[in-house]
């Protein structure tokens, strides 16, 4: 059963701009699993602004309560290159509060924009 459904996008370059203009936002934002490769190499901000869109997502299809924390929700990319939600902390409370017990994600980024869906299922 579907409980939510969350779609967000968001303008790359000026996702980027505001990353360099706000020191520390990244690490607000996102998990040291987010911002790197598994390279190690620092991870494109098209691919940062389409996890960014990710949790903006996630929160959507959790009804967009307040108190989310951006880092209680990581997207993590599976060796056959496929997006997954890991949930933690206060992400997570509000998922089994909902009886979420899986997720979908598809992420994207064409024509500088940046966009994903998440559905929260049961």
């Amino acid at each position: 059963m579907i409980i939510g459904v969350g779609i967000d996008v968001a303008e790359i370059e000026r996702f980027g701009a505001a990353l360099e203009r706000t020191p520390g936002m990244a690490e607000r934002l996102f998990v040291e699993g987010e911002l790197l490769l598994p390279s190690g190499q620092r991870r494109g901000i098209a691919s940062l602004a389409a996890r960014f869109a990710a949790k903006e997502a996630l929160a959507k299809a959790l009804g967009a309560p307040p108190g989310l924390r951006w880092t209680d929700a990581e997207v993590c990319t599976e060796a056959s290159g496929q997006p997954v939600l890991k949930v933690s902390g206060t992400v997570a409370a509000r998922a089994a509060e909902l009886g979420v017990r899986s997720w979908h994600v598809s992420l994207s980024h064409d024509a500088g924009v940046a966009s994903a869906v998440v559905i929260a299922e049961g």
